[in-house]
């Protein structure tokens, strides 16, 4: 700031000596414009030539940096989700760390093993000490059966195998998932002292705590198949029942539109078994819900109006699979399917761009829902409007059936709490369902 003054005080001085000399001591003065000339000219020279706060220093010269002894921790955890072992213990992914630590625990080697085996081993004495045989020194087979730290100041204590191994100390620590040892973290030395046991040991709680959430993402991800393979399976006998009988009794009436519906009902099962992974596109998923509405119109008839309102750039973003068609089928079966009178479902979707997410509305105005039931089956997560508990012919617990609870269930997998949704029962009656994701 002191700097910045400084070089304005200048300039309003080589502006103020610019007028005084060529307006008052030259004769005749110059005029107005040669005056402004020259005075751009040398406050640009000055401005250029001047290293003033708003410009930083002229100097190339850096900074000196400082690397305190703990440094390799701090920067493994800078690392993040980018340490190999956040995939989990692989041996290519053990052979990335140990490269990894190596210079950062000044460790002449570095080994990574499991219970039972050599995953990784980066330094001398590599010959002996290789990666996918069994373990090769003492030290690390009583820190994988003992779970804690072992430490060895000669090669007696190590206990290599191979005679004449010129490794002479050794710090072992157990790497752990909960209080489950799943391998070793040990760093060897042949030449130098051996680095400080609390260094390795706070290395080796940064590793467990990696591949404890390694774990935890295998397990997330194994259960987020599970229930997609559940939804999968959820095929209601009774609707492919209905359905059945509905083409049976226009076979002879109306074949062409019994044919019609066949090839509807085959392309409905074809992209439940086909679609593969946990995403895919809206445009997909909305084709696969106007088939399943086809079918389910035929048999319903004029009790059953369904509304579309799609934002078009909602089409190309990908969405979880088998989300919305559940949804709607909730709507018809549990909404429209106990009123006499039938009734209209609603499906809405739209895109904001600046937040990136898709949000997806499904409404009817069947006979509602009871509000403890949703309480009881979302957690806390449904919203009741108006504070009624649903009338007379309002659904019980099976209203949201399993398919809403899979899908919450899922969503909290896929997304932990970046999506929202939200189950509302409004005064009027009937049922509104939001769903608002982030955009793949």
């Amino acid at each position: 700031m002191r700097g910045g003054l400084l070089l304005s005080g200048v300039i309003c001085g080589i502006w103020a000596l610019l007028c005084l000399i060529t307006q008052a001591l030259v004769d005749p003065p110059l005029s107005v414009l040669p005056t402004v000339g020259i005075g751009v000219v040398l406050t640009v020279v000055v401005v250029l030539g001047y290293s003033s706060a708003l410009r930083g220093p002229r100097s190339s010269r850096r900074a000196p940096m400082y690397r305190d002894p703990g440094g390799g921790v701090s920067d493994l955890a800078a690392a993040g989700s980018s340490v190999p072992l956040r995939a989990g213990l692989t041996p290519d992914a053990a052979r990335r760390t140990c490269e990894l630590l190596r210079p950062m625990l000044s460790g002449d080697a570095v080994a990574i093993t499991d219970r039972t085996d050599i995953l990784a081993y980066v330094g001398p004495e590599a010959g002996h000490h290789r990666a996918g045989g069994s373990l090769q020194t003492k030290v690390a087979q009583r820190a994988a059966e003992r779970g804690r730290t072992v430490t060895a100041s000669d090669p007696g204590g190590i206990g290599c195998r191979v005679e004449g191994c010129r490794l002479q100390s050794a710090v072992v620590v157990p790497l752990k998932v909960g209080t489950r040892v799943i391998g070793t973290l040990g760093v060897y030395q042949a030449d130098t002292p051996p680095p400080p046991r609390r260094l390795v040991e706070d290395m080796a709680s940064m590793l467990s705590l990696h591949l404890e959430l390694a774990e935890l993402d295998r397990d997330r991800r194994l259960a987020a198949h599970a229930r997609l393979d559940a939804l999968r399976a959820q095929i209601n006998p009774h609707f492919l029942f209905n359905v059945l009988n509905t083409i049976a009794s226009k076979a002879r009436t109306r074949p062409e539109e019994a044919r019609e519906l066949l090839l509807r009902l085959s392309e409905f099962f074809r992209y439940t078994v086909r679609q593969e992974g946990h995403f895919a596109e809206f445009a997909q998923e909305y084709f696969y819900v106007r088939t399943y509405v086809s079918l389910e119109q035929a048999r319903f008839g004029e009790r059953l109006a369904v509304r579309y309102d799609i934002d078009p750039q909602v089409l190309t973003s990908r969405v979880p699979v088998l989300t919305i068609q559940p949804l709607v089928e909730n709507a018809i079966k549990h909404g429209i399917g106990p009123k006499v009178a039938g009734g209209t479902v609603r499906l809405r979707a739209r895109f904001d761009p600046l937040s990136r997410t898709v949000s997806i509305r499904v409404s009817d105005d069947g006979v509602g829902m009871d509000p403890a039931v949703l309480e009881r089956l979302l957690g806390g997560r449904a919203r009741v409007l108006g504070g009624g508990e649903g009338g007379p012919g309002a659904a019980g617990p099976e209203h949201a059936g399993v398919g809403l609870q899979n899908i919450s269930e899922r969503l909290d997998a896929l997304f932990g709490d970046r999506y929202a949704l939200s189950v509302t029962a409004p005064r009027s009656g009937g049922t509104v369902i939001d769903i608002r994701v982030p955009a793949q």
